[in-house]
């Protein structure tokens, strides 16, 4: 619904707004790849290997007993949910699911304290359905290349919002440690 204001508009705002919102619907990143230099920040995660096809159930169920446990020690996350790839061999993936958090936490089980290092690092946000996330990541990689960098350690994907969204406004900030 159109408010007064656009409806005062000339119609070639209309029209380009109307673009614009198109444009926008269509392009999975929704920022600029950016540098920053980053803290060290704690995490409470769960390391694992996995079928990429497993992923969703694993992360799910990791998360929720992490965000149990967080919960019976009265802690709150410091940040979003993460899950960092340390490789890509899709039918063994090496995946971190963590938490970030205030300090260092007791370990329980499988849930072990850590931390996602500090130093400069590439990121993006995009917006979309996690399995068309690959020319988000290609057109990262160009980017770090262009500027003279050079891709170090594990790349990071923090989550924003999850399952009980639309795949196409799920938000995720992607990280990768560069030099």
């Amino acid at each position: 619904m159109e408010s007064s204001t656009e409806k005062r508009a000339p119609a070639a705002y209309r029209v380009n707004k109307a673009r614009r919102e198109n444009w926008r619907n269509k392009m999975p990143r929704i920022s600029n790849i950016e540098l920053l230099q980053k803290r060290e920040q704690p995490t409470l995660s769960i390391r694992t290997r996995a079928k990429v096809e497993d992923l969703p159930m694993l992360i799910g169920g990791g998360y929720g007993r992490m965000a149990a446990y967080m919960k019976e020690l009265g802690e709150l996350l410091s940040d979003v949910p993460y899950v960092a790839y340390h490789n890509m061999d899709m039918q063994n993936l090496d995946v971190e699911m963590g938490f970030p958090v205030s300090k260092v936490l007791p370990e329980k089980g499988d849930m072990q304290p850590g931390s996602i290092p500090g130093g400069r690092v590439v990121f993006c946000m995009y917006r979309g359905a996690y399995r068309d996330m690959a020319p988000t990541y290609e057109e990262m990689a160009g980017w770090i290349e262009k500027n003279g960098l050079k891709p170090v350690g594990t790349a990071y994907e923090h989550y924003y919002n999850g399952p009980e969204y639309p795949e196409s406004e799920l938000l995720t900030m992607i990280v990768m440690p560069v030099l």
